[in-house]
C-alpha cells in the first residue's frame, strides 16, 4: 500500500501554555532519578534509556550544581487523542520547524507535551494561531 504524506489531516488544535519555565536535564544511563525532580509542578517527564537518563521539568526546583537547558516554554496539546489518530502532532509542530524554532516533544498516554526555547514562545504563539491552532486561557 503506497501512503501518500500530502493527505495526512491538518488538525486544528486546542493547547494551553502551562507556568513557569522548564528544562532538560540530562544523566548517565544507570544514574538515580532525583528526589528534588519529583517536586516538579506541571510537567515531569522521566525517560531512561539505554545511554542516558533524561528528566523534564520546572526550572525551579532544579539545583544550581545541576547542568540543565533551562529557559523553555511548555506548550500542552489539550487531548486525550486516540492512538489511532494521525498527525495530531505533525499538525501542531509543523508551522514550528518550517520556521526555525527549536522543538522538545514529550507525550503522555492522552496528549503531547512541545516545548521552545522562551526566545522563540512569542513566534511560536503567532504561528501556531496562523496555522488554525487556538491558545486557551491558562
Amino acid at each position: 500500500m503506497m501512503l501518500n504524506p500530502a493527505s495526512s489531516p491538518r488538525h486544528k488544535l486546542n493547547y494551553r501554555i502551562l507556568p513557569g519555565k522548564y528544562a532538560i536535564c540530562k544523566f548517565a544511563a544507570d544514574a538515580a532519578v532525583p528526589a528534588w525532580s519529583q517536586q516538579s509542578a506541571g510537567l515531569m517527564s522521566i525517560t531512561r534509556t539505554a545511554e542516558e537518563l533524561s528528566i523534564v521539568c520546572a526550572e525551579a526546583v532544579i539545583p544550581p550544581e545541576i547542568k540543565a537547558a533551562t529557559g523553555w516554554t511548555c506548550f500542552q496539546l489539550q487531548g486525550p487523542f486516540p492512538f489511532t489518530q494521525t498527525g495530531v502532532l505533525t499538525s501542531f509542530i509543523e508551522p514550528l520547524s518550517s520556521n526555525s524554532i527549536p522543538i522538545f516533544v514529550v507525550s503522555t498516554f492522552d496528549t503531547d507535551y512541545v516545548l521552545t526555547p522562551e526566545e522563540f514562545s512569542q513566534a511560536a504563539v503567532r504561528l501556531l494561531g496562523e496555522s488554525g491552532h487556538v491558545l486557551l486561557e491558562r
